[in-house]
């Protein structure tokens, strides 16, 4: 494998980064918040001073930040991928971003002889510290077939979707399903709840059905309990939605059911809940559930 950089150590890119060197990589790393770095570099990385550092050190450099202008920063601001990547080295995007200014990025970087793959990865925390989430990608050929096997370390599921930015519309209609998703199952946790079922009796029959899903088999007991502990923010779910909702107006695409699961985040982050996990959804089904007390009789 060749000498990888790593730039952004959040709850994702910490775990994706293990794996990584667990694969025998030689790792440098680089986090703007000083500290993450320090179990990386316990199990062998080498860390950075910057993230032009890093793509210096590098032949290939993966990014895991937050958003599109956290992505402009880290490559084309002060000491960023772009100032110390060398000509001939490629880039690898695994954050969730516009697709169109991931080929504008990539147009930019292509400028200094340096290659880009969208690599938008799915499957939350525990899918990037199992190693088996799933990576939407685009790219040019020979770019995609020299990120494939640092993609495998970090992994299960790795698809080439055509062009630059199109991992990133796949990973919208991802987002977009999955709003529905966690949706419908929230309605219908507390719509057993408010009718006398069992939750958990529930949710044991409906495994057994059509209504079986990976969000019902690993969220819906916290939405039973409702209790939400961090496995896929909130309102880095709502950023996304933003991204599919752009995508969608610009190609005459309606959204309803996206639009809606839009508004009920917007809700619940009006409320404080965006640091939570997104099965929170059913926080709002709730509220809008509760019995409406009748005025008293004057």
């Amino acid at each position: 494998m060749e000498r990888i950089g790593f730039v952004g150590l959040g709850t994702m890119g910490a775990a994706m980064g293990a794996n990584l060197l667990r694969a025998g990589a030689q790792l440098t790393v680089w986090n703007r918040t000083p500290g993450k770095a320090s179990s990386l570099v316990e199990m062998g990385a080498a860390e950075a001073a910057s993230p032009a550092d890093v793509a210096a050190r590098s032949d290939v450099t993966v990014i895991c930040v937050s958003d599109t202008p956290d992505v402009e920063a880290v490559l084309f601001g002060v000491d960023g991928i772009a100032g110390g990547a060398r000509s001939g080295s490629l880039v690898i995007d695994c954050s969730t971003i516009s697709p169109e200014a991931t080929r504008d990025f990539g147009r930019r970087l292509a400028e200094g002889g340096v290659g880009l793959v969208d690599a938008p990865v799915s499957g939350g925390s525990e899918g990037a510290r199992l190693g088996t989430l799933t990576i939407f990608v685009g790219g040019g050929e020979s770019d995609v077939a020299r990120a494939r096997p640092v993609l495998a370390a970090i992994g299960k599921t790795v698809t080439h979707l055509g062009r630059l930015g199109n991992g990133q519309a796949g990973k919208a209609v991802n987002q977009v399903i999955i709003a529905g998703t966690y949706l419908g199952v929230a309605e219908g946790i507390v719509l057993g709840i408010k009718a006398g079922l069992d939750p958990r009796q529930l949710v044991e029959a409906l495994s057994g059905g059509a209504a079986q899903s990976w969000v019902l088999a690993n969220r819906s007991a916290q939405m039973i309990d409702d209790d939400y502990p961090l496995g896929f923010r909130l309102a880095l779910h709502r950023k996304d939605l933003g991204i599919a909702l752009e995508l969608a107006n610009e190609t005459g695409v309606m959204l309803p059911t996206a639009i809606l699961a839009a508004a009920l985040e917007d809700r619940l982050l009006a409320g404080g809940r965006g640091n939570e996990d997104m099965s929170v959804l059913a926080r709002a089904i709730r509220d809008l559930s509760e019995p409406v007390v009748a005025p008293t009789p004057s």
